[in-house]
């Protein structure tokens, strides 16, 4: 038996998830659509606890929760309303803010809000996601302006948020994109990313940045390319158009969507306009993958997100 597919329209999503037990029918076909298996014994035969909402196996007697591993694991939120949430989040095209979701799902506080969509940003990276492939474009750019009194160029301690963006070249098109902030443009930063997302022996094409001339001695092929010599000859064509278009769309994207957003949750940001960017012929098959219904990754909880640095500064997008 197949797992159930996923709400192609919104029409469609509203008929099929009425109330919660609509929600647990699709959670229970989804992580068992050959019936009920338990994970400590492979047995096959469970009965439904209905005040704690598990499946106990009836040979070893594990208690399996249909949420667990996933980014509704443990949630007090109705599965409905997180259901709404994964849905509008990974369909829209400008995906949408925590003021927002807060008044289409009606909910009554701001930080119940921003602490689902931070959730569902964290369950959008693979872990086991495989590296890019074939000619990768690499190049960097600053996230919140430019810091008053800071002179022109690459610095190693700007406060602006430095990020690194690598992008698939496919024809006259783009393939598959990956970003990551970015603590100084060094060569060991550089590189060492380049090393962990794109695959040894694939053309590498960067500016003239020293940074990244050890490339070369780690297996790539590096094509470095400077926009000051290419003016100079005369030619108008762009240097790497499609890590430039990314890095465009994605401060357009960010500026459009949040007004400001705090520095140590950057990264989360990058995540989410990878996972858009990387899935925007399909959209709405993202819907099971950000539900982590097909997802190895450890659901995050609220104390984990504010760990991260309650006190980071905000970062200016206009």
């Amino acid at each position: 038996m197949k797992k159930p597919d996923f709400p192609r329209t919104i029409l469609e999503f509203q008929s099929r998830f009425l109330d919660e037990q609509s929600c647990l029918d699709y959670l229970f076909q989804c992580r068992w659509p050959d019936g009920f298996i338990c994970p400590r014994c492979d047995g096959r035969t469970a009965w439904l606890i209905q005040t704690r909402g598990v499946w106990e196996c009836s040979g070893c007697h594990q208690q399996t929760s249909l949420t667990a591993g996933t980014v509704l694991h443990k949630t007090r939120i109705p599965l409905q309303s997180w259901f709404w949430a994964t849905y509008l989040m990974s369909t829209g095209t400008p995906g949408i803010s925590a003021v927002q979701l807060q008044r289409q799902l009606g909910l009554s506080r701001y930080q119940t809000a921003w602490t689902m969509l931070q959730k569902l940003r964290r369950a959008m990276v693979n872990p086991e996601r495989t590296l890019l492939t074939g000619e990768v474009e690499v190049d960097e750019c600053e996230v919140g302006g430019v810091e008053k009194g800071r002179r022109s160029g690459r610095s190693l301690t700007a406060k602006a948020a430095d990020v690194i963006v690598a992008v698939e070249v496919r024809g006259q098109g783009s393939g598959r994109l990956r970003m990551r902030v970015i603590p100084d443009a060094s060569g060991q930063t550089l590189c060492g990313f380049v090393r962990e997302t794109v695959e040894p022996g694939a053309i590498v094409h960067t500016d003239g940045w020293k940074g990244y001339l050890p490339l070369t001695k780690t297996g790539y092929d590096h094509r470095p390319h400077s926009q000051r010599a290419a003016k100079r000859a005369g030619d108008t064509e762009l240097i790497m158009p499609r890590v430039h278009r990314a890095i465009s769309n994605f401060k357009s994207w960010l500026r459009g969507t949040h007004r400001s957003i705090s520095s140590e949750h950057l990264q989360v940001y990058l995540d989410e306009f990878v996972f858009r960017y990387n899935r925007r012929h399909s959209p709405m098959s993202a819907f099971q993958t950000l539900l982590g219904l097909e997802s190895h990754q450890q659901p995050t909880t609220y104390r984990q997100i504010v760990e991260q640095g309650p006190r980071a500064k905000k970062l200016n997008l206009s």
